[in-house]
């Protein structure tokens, strides 16, 4: 077994024991046939995420296969950006919990340039994406700022900093000063309409809502993943991650790296906001609804802070969140995606048991002992 697969094999493992563990607690919890009412929920969340097959291969519209992915894509987007968010920090060694205050604040800047600034669409979407990844990346430029000169915990700053952003944002600029105006006069919920010229393409028309915003979170996992494996500040940034005094004695900028990479990972929270609001809602809504920055967390954790894995594992989940809701159909609720995801994360903390287990089964047997050797016959005199 390659050290890549063993790697990997602990998260795989722990989403595979998470679904048992829920499928079990869904048939117990049926008085009848609860086996088979968890079959058929677990059927009906698949079929919700990939589309439904079934359906379309007994002669059924192909919308019954675009709506579902189109919204497991746009759950996956969300996801592999603030995974990343998250997983970038790790990588410097800081814990960035902030991802959440992160994607309000790049929302916020995607809906103001979105409807306040006037562009061509070649340029209006790059500036409205442009302008959610500064106000990101600025947002987490505080918290790491008071860890490199102040030497405040991120943990601490950045759960303080959502809690500003929060109300900062919700409670304030988006009821007063930045909330819309119908054309009637009447207010309305949220910020005001983007202008058509920063909406995200879809990119199968009126199908579904898979838009340019799922091709960005894959173009930004690759480039992640060469940046960190192909060039020398990724290197660097993976070197202080790894034990920043040995960095520091070989020559390595450790605090400009540790300030890059922070920043880096709030400009990647800021576009998951900037991708909700230019791709699908439209305008900054009252509230941000799904707390996609805290899920970024589970997401690095379960995808092992590869971002690579970051990508896969948002969009199996992606996958799950978008089909929870068929499982309804069968009385059984919603939200078992989430509890499938937190249970996933929980065993993955377990990750040195996996490990010890996996490497106690491919460590090879022991050799047989070698038979006595035949006592050395003395010659009688």
């Amino acid at each position: 077994m390659g050290e890549r697969t063993r790697q990997a094999l602990p998260s795989v493992l722990s989403v595979l024991l998470s679904l048992v563990v829920c499928w079990l607690l869904i048939a117990l919890s049926k008085d009848a046939d609860g086996f088979t009412t968890a079959t058929a929920a677990y059927l009906q969340m698949l079929w919700g995420g990939v589309g439904d097959w079934p359906r379309y291969l007994e002669g059924a519209a192909a919308t019954v296969l675009t709506r579902p992915l189109g919204e497991a894509a746009m759950k996956a987007a969300l996801l592999t950006f603030t995974g990343l968010s998250v997983a970038v920090a790790f990588k410097v060694g800081l814990f960035n919990i902030g991802a959440q205050g992160q994607m309000i604040l790049g929302a916020l800047a995607a809906a103001v340039v979105g409807a306040h600034v006037a562009l061509p669409a070649p340029l209006h979407i790059p500036a409205a994406l442009l302008g959610a990844a500064l106000a990101g990346g600025a947002w987490a430029g505080i918290a790491a700022a008071l860890r490199l000169y102040r030497g405040v915990h991120e943990v601490i700053s950045t759960i303080m900093l959502n809690w500003v952003a929060l109300r900062l944002v919700d409670n304030w600029l988006v009821v007063g000063p930045l909330r819309g105006v119908a054309e009637a006069g009447a207010s309305i919920t949220g910020t005001a309409e983007i202008h058509p010229t920063a909406q995200l393409p879809r990119l199968l028309g009126d199908v579904s809502r898979l838009n340019l915003g799922f091709v960005l979170a894959v173009v930004a996992a690759v480039t992640v993943w060469a940046w960190l494996t192909r060039t020398r500040s990724g290197f660097e940034t993976r070197a202080v991650g790894l034990g920043d005094e040995a960095a520091r004695a070989a020559g390595i900028p450790v605090a400009r790296r540790a300030g890059l990479a922070m920043a880096l990972a709030g400009a990647l929270a800021g576009l998951a906001g900037a991708v909700l609001v230019l791709g699908t809602e439209g305008r900054y809504p009252g509230t941000l609804g799904a707390p996609y920055g805290f899920d970024g967390i589970a997401i690095a954790l379960i995808g092992n802070n590869h971002p690579l894995g970051v990508g896969a594992a948002a969009l199996f989940f992606g996958v799950l969140r978008a089909g929870g809701t068929r499982m309804q159909l069968l009385d059984v609720h919603k939200s078992f995606p989430e509890l499938i995801q937190g249970l996933a994360l929980l065993f993955v903390a377990g990750r040195l048991i996996w490990l010890a287990v996996l490497r106690k089964r491919s460590a090879p047997a022991p050799m047989p002992a070698a038979p006595p050797a035949p006592a050395a016959q003395v010659p009688h005199a």
